[in-house]
């Protein structure tokens, strides 16, 4: 159960992360994504439950030693100035730090490796504050990646990206997923997107859930249409063999 204040906006939500699987968590807005994903990276009380890692309970673990585990890109991140990117990217190293120790060999291979999978690297000496919204979303992810963790929770990761880099970005997830065996919870407006990336897919409305399963099995007609509140056409790509979902509005029959 997860709360603010006094009010409970979440109850009864059960999400597991397994090494090697994305699952993606969708709804409406106010649902309840942002605030789980929240809780599993331990920022966000949980009022009754528990999260662990591994079948073992948190609470024990440090700060630190937690973020060497879990790492979080959030929809709320700071502005920063007067740095370049390379700087903020190494920020992700921290946990794996002692408190007056300089930057490893181990950290500048990280460091260079996400920003290159990220496609940042041509821009490792810019100042962030030259960058563009999409480009600065990169740097934070590239941030995360730095931080080598065997838990990813992202959300909204393709928020303020062209085409082109929302597409590498999910490859990117499905990479991490599939090659490193990392274990991604990914929040996602995007319906088509969360068919295309997830393994499983959690379905929230109200703070609970709806539906949880593979992709064909949430992304129906019936949950989306029930859940959104308008009609919502579902149908099997027969090239792909992946759930295409397509909102029908008041002009949706408009002719072209």
């Amino acid at each position: 159960m997860l709360g603010y204040q006094r009010s409970t906006v979440v109850h009864g939500v059960s999400v597991r992360l397994a090494p090697g699987e994305v699952t993606a968590l969708i709804g409406p807005n106010g649902s309840g994504k942002s605030t789980v994903l929240r809780s599993l990276a331990r920022l966000h009380p949980v009022d009754q439950g528990r999260i662990t890692l591994d079948e073992a309970d948190t609470a024990p673990l440090s700060a630190k030693e937690f973020a060497r585990r879990v790492t979080l890109l959030s929809q709320s991140r700071p502005h920063p100035s007067g740095l370049e990117v390379r700087d903020v990217v190494a920020f992700g190293r921290h946990p794996h730090r002692g408190r007056f120790a300089g930057v490893t060999d181990a950290d500048r291979d990280a460091i260079d490796h996400a920003m290159a999978v990220t496609g940042i690297d041509v821009m490792a000496d810019r100042p962030v504050d030259q960058l563009s919204g999409g480009e600065l979303q990169r740097v934070w992810l590239a941030t995360c990646l730095a931080q080598d963790t065997a838990v990813v929770l992202l959300d909204e990761p393709t928020n303020h990206l062209d085409l082109r880099y929302q597409v590498e970005t999910l490859d990117l997830v499905r990479d991490l997923a599939d090659q490193h065996g990392t274990a991604l919870g990914v929040v996602l407006h995007d319906l088509n997107h969360a068919a295309t990336v997830a393994d499983q897919v959690v379905l929230l409305h109200q703070g609970a859930v709806r539906a949880v399963g593979r992709p064909a099995d949430v992304l129906t007609a019936e949950h989306l249409s029930d859940v959104y509140g308008l009609p919502i056409h579902c149908a099997v790509d027969p090239d792909t063999g992946t759930v295409r979902v397509e909102a029908q509005g008041r002009h949706h029959h408009r002719r072209r």
